[in-house]
């Protein structure tokens, strides 16, 4: 009741202001930042407009041994592989971030580096997709990359391709990456509809060969396993891939794949307490579960309510308000394990912010076992996360690079820890790297601004070195879905109903980079 009573003057102001902004950390410049680290894990060859300075073209023979130019994409953390799994979750969360909050983004001038961001993924995705049943899934591969520490511009690493075929199969990763062209067709159908339509061909065509030919992709890319492996097998790609191949062309083939294969693919049956670039199943429940507020069920309703019925076991259990919740620090952090656990903080939350904003659009409350929860301290919850990592918490740490007067200084990032290549063209060998640059104790030499690290372990501890993986190394898939949080809380909710068709209207040419 105490705690109830504390909390009351919050819940009353965001019940009767829709349009309240959260005050006390700047939420626009960490969304700013937040867009640059993408700039700083592009992989080939840059654009003119180019950001972050730092960095220069790499990764440019990339694809070539295998007769296919797969120049582009995303370096995932801090090493120089490209993970095909991850990097398509990541384009997945950024544009699902864009789809909520585009508008929030607009207001603030980020709008058109989001968009940007979303593209640098796709563009690489439609390199990686030349046939319809071929999907490469990875280039290089972490037991070599991992040996060596060289900034990109200097590999000398084994660029080896690897792919799924019907031989071969990779359910998960086509299904991930239809997922990520669907999703991103929607962001670009107004701004530029011929791009938007030829990633909703690449998404069917990826989302047929994932349901055609079923299999792990770590079965076929066995270098991924020790690296990115599929615990959670496919079902739940391919469940995430038709809810978003459904909010992209209103397509009722995969509206009636959700309602046929809810049950059999466990989209019903799993409660979970985790979501990330594996483990889809919450995903799937807040999207299905929107689609039922949304009226759009149509006979599936029995089995979309039983989706929903998972996803608000998911957030009753964020909450502390389950039978089964999920563990936090001491000072309040959602903790999953000690390696990355940012990656569950920042999309737990987001799926805590938008379905925050589908309750309050349908009139309803959360149910919980303990009770009905107001939409109010769903939003709550996901602002307490965010303000921990930008620097309230118990070390007075802000965990994203380059925010606050105290962030981590020893990236596990080999760009940012070697000197700039146009600073010092000097060759960087494979080794000599480990030596000059990863065993040094000082400051990175190129701030890798806007990068969330892994975080402090379940005692809300941190240290900040280098060779300490766990906690100091970043990654694309922490700073995706933080976008939207960050968008959402320094923007207000502008009385959207977030149940209603929503399409960034936007156009780039309006949004120029700053």
């Amino acid at each position: 009741m105490e705690k109830l009573i504390r909390m009351f003057p919050l819940l009353l102001v965001l019940l009767l202001c829709p349009n309240f902004a959260f005050a006390g950390h700047d939420y626009g410049q960490a969304l700013s930042k937040s867009l640059l680290f993408f700039e700083a894990q592009r992989s080939g060859y840059l654009p003119h407009n180019q950001r972050v300075t730092w960095r220069a073209h790499s990764g440019l023979q990339d694809g070539k041994a295998s007769g296919v130019d797969l120049v582009g994409g995303y370096y995932d953390a801090g090493d120089n592989v490209k993970f095909g799994l991850p990097m398509a979750f990541t384009v997945t969360m950024m544009s699902w971030s864009i789809i909520e909050y585009g508008k929030q983004m607009a207001a603030s001038g980020e709008l058109g580096h989001a968009m940007e961001a979303v593209k640098w993924g796709t563009d690489y995705f439609i390199k990686a997709h030349p046939q319809a049943n071929v999907l490469y899934g990875e280039v290089g591969d972490g037991n070599t990359d991992h040996y060596c520490w060289q900034r990109p511009e200097d590999m000398t690493t084994d660029r080896h391709a690897y792919k799924v075929d019907p031989s071969n199969p990779g359910s998960d990763l086509a299904g991930e990456t239809a997922a990520a062209m669907a999703a991103a067709s929607i962001v670009f159908r107004r701004s530029n509809p011929a791009y938007a339509g030829e990633l909703l061909r690449h998404a069917y065509q990826l989302f047929d060969f994932a349901d055609k030919y079923r299999g792990k992709y770590d079965s076929s890319i066995t270098v991924a396993q020790k690296y990115y492996r599929s615990i959670s097998g496919y079902n739940d790609e391919l469940l995430w891939a038709a809810a978003w191949l459904y909010q992209a062309s209103n397509n009722q083939y995969y509206l009636d794949y959700l309602g046929r294969n809810g049950d059999s693919m466990g989209g019903t049956g799993w409660s979970m307490t985790e979501f990330g670039w594996d483990v889809k199943y919450a995903g799937v429940q807040t999207l299905v579960a929107k689609f039922l507020m949304q009226g759009k069920s149509g006979h599936h309703a029995p089995v979309f309510e039983r989706y929903q019925q998972k996803a608000e076991t998911f957030m009753c259990s964020c909450l502390g308000k389950s039978s089964r919740n999920v563990q936090k620090t001491p000072g309040g952090l959602i903790f999953r394990q000690r390696w990355n656990n940012m990656q569950f903080v920042t999309s737990a939350s987001f799926l805590a912010t938008v379905y925050s904003d589908y309750l309050a659009s349908s009139g309803r409350n959360l149910r919980c076992s303990s009770g009905n929860v107001p939409p109010a301290e769903l939003l709550s919850l996901a602002k307490s996360q965010v303000d921990y990592l930008l620097g309230d918490n118990p070390r007075a740490t802000s965990y994203m690079v380059g925010y606050g007067s105290n962030f981590p200084q020893r990236v596990h990032h080999r760009g940012s820890s070697i000197v700039s290549i146009k600073v010092n063209p000097s060759f960087v060998s494979c080794r000599g790297g480990y030596a000059t640059w990863f065993s040094s104790k000082r400051s990175d030499p190129n701030l890798l601004t806007g990068a969330l690290v892994g975080g402090p372990d379940a005692y809300d501890d941190f240290a900040d070195e280098r060779d300490n993986y766990e906690q100091t190394e970043p990654a694309t898939y922490n700073n995706a879905p933080l976008i939207g949080i960050l968008a959402r809380l320094g923007g207000g909710h502008g009385g959207y109903n977030q149940l209603l068709p929503g399409i960034v209207i936007i156009i780039l040419a309006l949004c120029p980079s700053r």
